[in-house]
């Protein structure tokens, strides 16, 4: 699988008031072709700044981004605006031109570039049709609802003809059910289209509904890269823990609780492990919160579960998790 985006120890930082400040700091990863790929921190982290470095947008402070294996920094305004052809974007804002209808809203780009009237329309016509919206081309952005207005950006992201798309805080505006058409349709356009979206987010739902891999990005660093699966099932970093963990619904009994969280995946998840727990040791446990879940199509569920006292009782839940093939973790601070 080709490389099309690469960062080896990229940082940026920023002065303000003779003060710096490090906006991302020695980030190194790798986005394949082909893929869907997350970025996903809190509010400050960084992963807007790091997005913007991959159409240069913003320039490094040291460190290299390639494309295709070309060092951005290399090219010229010229070139570097030949690439942000083939890198479109998309925002939380929509970014529509109001005045202006649907289909000329898509076709913008396309003038921009100077094709011919008549092409443009074409195309616009075709990219409206992929994200199911042509019977909306003499509409205005005011008259459509906040999904709508997102697809009409895909349209006109579309319309160039990009290797990849850029999705910065894309569903942040819109309810779960607009969240999750959009996802849908970032999705088919991801395999009908062989495109390779990047999604820039702060919300775990959406990484674990659409993407392949995810890296997790904390105070300008990268706290953890890898498959969105193995990450949910077991987050080595605070920051992925943070975003994975949770939360849960009840106080624990005690303030010195001991809490573990379970994650079984869908072939194991209509088991009823807690009924076999209490059948096979006569143990209880109290669950504090449970939720199950897709992540890549499979279904995965957790659960938090306070522990009795007991230490022995304890240590005997724990290995009868572990010896069901659950993965067993210690939860801190919940």
């Amino acid at each position: 699988m080709k490389e099309v985006f690469k960062l080896d120890h990229v940082s940026k930082k920023y002065v303000n008031d003779g003060k710096e400040f490090n906006a991302l700091n020695d980030v190194s990863l790798e986005i394949r072709e082909g893929e869907i790929f997350g970025i996903i921190g809190m509010s400050g982290a960084g992963k807007s700044t790091l997005v913007r470095t991959l159409n240069r947008l913003e320039e490094v402070s040291s460190g290299t981004v390639s494309f295709y294996g070309q060092d951005l920094s290399e090219l010229n305004s010229k070139e570097i605006r030949i690439v942000r052809r083939e890198i479109a974007m998309i925002f939380q804002g929509f970014n529509l031109l109001h005045q202006r209808n649907v289909l000329s809203n898509v076709m913008q780009p396309l003038k921009i570039r100077g094709f011919p009237k008549e092409k443009r329309k074409e195309k616009a016509l075709e990219m409206l049709r992929v994200v199911g919206l042509e019977d909306k081309k003499k509409e205005y952005p005011s008259r459509l609802s906040g999904g709508q207005r997102q697809r009409v950006a895909i349209a006109r992201a579309l319309a160039s003809d990009p290797k990849v798309l850029l999705c910065d805080e894309a569903t942040s505006a819109l309810d779960p059910k607009m969240t999750a058409e959009i996802l849908d349709l970032l999705n088919e356009i991801n395999r009908t289209r062989k495109l390779t979206v990047v999604i820039i987010t702060h919300e775990m739902s959406v990484v674990e509904k659409i993407c392949s891999r995810v890296a997790i990005i904390d105070n300008g660093e990268l706290a953890e890269i890898g498959e969105v699966k193995e990450i949910f099932r077991n987050p080595r970093s605070d920051a992925a823990r943070k975003l994975v963990f949770p939360g849960n619904p009840f106080d624990p009994s005690d303030k010195d609780a001991r809490l573990i969280r379970l994650v079984f995946d869908g072939l194991a998840a209509s088991r009823p492990f807690i009924a076999e727990l209490v059948e096979s040791t006569g143990i209880k446990v109290n669950i504090l919160s449970a939720n199950t879940k897709s992540v890549g199509g499979i279904g995965y569920g957790q659960m938090v579960l306070e522990l009795p006292k007991d230490i022995q009782d304890q240590n005997t839940v724990i290995k009868f998790f572990e010896g069901r093939g659950l993965s067993v973790q210690e939860v801190k601070g919940a």
